[in-house]
């Protein structure tokens, strides 16, 4: 069986990008989202791309962004896919249709019943559906929190487009996530961190192992 394809998301430094790519990482994520503590600037993005060259893809992790920042950033992290929080299947067309990127559209999960959703026009218009776990109402930010949910709500499923799994994922249980759900794509940010926003490469590299070697 081939191994899923795997992103690091949330990569801030050259120490932990160079861990992703060492580790076979397929894609990495840069975050351009101010409250989160893995946000870049764009000179930030600017120097990681460039750090990377084209040894790993580059997906840019927007919340309801605004034309402006999706192009200055596009430029700046030479960015090969949009990754788009809290944004309508309208606005995600309109995004495809303007930057002509795939888009990544993220489904948040809280209860079984919110898959019923799937095939719904709220999650149209994606090339890629990355379930994610649901953040608390009151929560800053929308996903990185280490939250999951139940993954054996996924066993069996019909999925409308290419998929991912995301939320809660760490080197310690990713193997078991793949083994019950299946996925294509497995995504990590705080499951690979020793803090915060601070990647730790040991995890990076363990995480990979573990999703390649299930």
């Amino acid at each position: 069986m081939s191994h899923p394809l795997i992103k690091i998301c949330g990569i801030s430094t050259p120490e932990t990008l160079d861990a992703a790519i060492t580790a076979r990482a397929d894609y990495c994520g840069f975050v351009f989202f101010a409250p989160s503590p893995r946000n870049l600037s764009l000179a930030q993005a600017a120097q990681l791309s460039a750090h990377a060259g084209g040894r790993i893809g580059k997906v840019g992790i927007f919340v309801d962004p605004s034309d402006e920042l999706l192009a200055s950033a596009i430029k700046a992290g030479r960015l090969g896919a949009l990754q788009l929080h809290k944004v309508s299947a309208k606005r995600r067309q309109e995004v495809k249709d303007r930057f002509r990127l795939p888009v990544w559209a993220v489904m948040t999960i809280r209860a079984q019943a919110d898959l019923a959703a799937r095939n719904q026009p709220g999650t149209a218009n994606a090339d890629r559906l990355l379930y994610d776990a649901a953040t608390p109402k009151d929560a800053d930010l929308p996903g990185g929190m280490g939250i999951r949910f139940d993954w054996n709500w996924l066993a069996g499923l019909k999925h409308p487009c290419p998929w991912g799994l995301a939320g809660g994922l760490t080197p310690e249980n990713v193997a078991d996530a793949i083994r019950l759900t299946g996925a294509p794509l497995v995504d990590t940010s705080s499951g690979v961190e020793s803090a915060p926003g601070i990647k730790d490469v040991d995890k990076i590299a363990a995480f990979c192992k573990a999703a390649k070697n299930r």
